[in-house]
């Protein structure tokens, strides 16, 4: 569940782990990803094809990053739901106890987010519905709430994060 927000550079946070999103081939390096390379993960570079809900975690001067396999280049982000379902998966996945902070980019508001058919309202949904803990960077508590309250009513389910 997204249990905080925040603005700023992530690579400041203090939490002890980091989120982001790959993709199924392993066409990594530009983007955060890129810049999650360049900290000290040049192995990110050659993950090969993984399924979508794998997570390959490594820790780099005290923290752990966690690359989540959320879309495909090839067969792209999924319908909506699967978007929801795949990112909620992805942070389940996330080998961390239940409780402990994951600082996470606003997953899929990127460019190539934008051309490769990202919804990121679906995909901050997932993330609502994982059971980790969860601090977004770049978007505010109220925009989660409105989607997420619009999405769920939309399914005839519960209305506030965590419920």
């Amino acid at each position: 569940m997204i249990n905080n927000t925040a603005k700023g550079n992530i690579f400041n946070t203090e939490a002890k782990h980091i989120a982001f999103s790959i993709n199924a081939e392993g066409a990594i390096g530009g983007g955060f990803d890129g810049s999650v390379i360049e900290k000290g993960w040049p192995e990110l570079l050659d993950c090969g094809k993984n399924p979508i809900g794998t997570v390959f975690s490594k820790t780099i001067d005290g923290v752990t990053y966690h690359a989540l396999v959320t879309h495909s280049l090839e067969a792209g982000w999924g319908t909506p739901e699967e978007q929801r379902e795949n990112t909620r998966l992805c942070f389940d996945n996330i080998p961390v106890p239940d409780g402990e902070e994951i600082a996470s980019i606003a997953i899929g508001t990127g460019f190539m987010g934008s051309i490769s058919g990202a919804s990121p309202k679906h995909i901050v949904c997932g993330m609502c519905d994982s059971k980790k803990n969860i601090t977004i960077y770049g978007f505010s508590m109220e925009l989660i709430k409105q989607v997420y309250d619009e999405e769920n009513a939309k399914r005839g389910k519960p209305t506030q994060p965590g419920e």
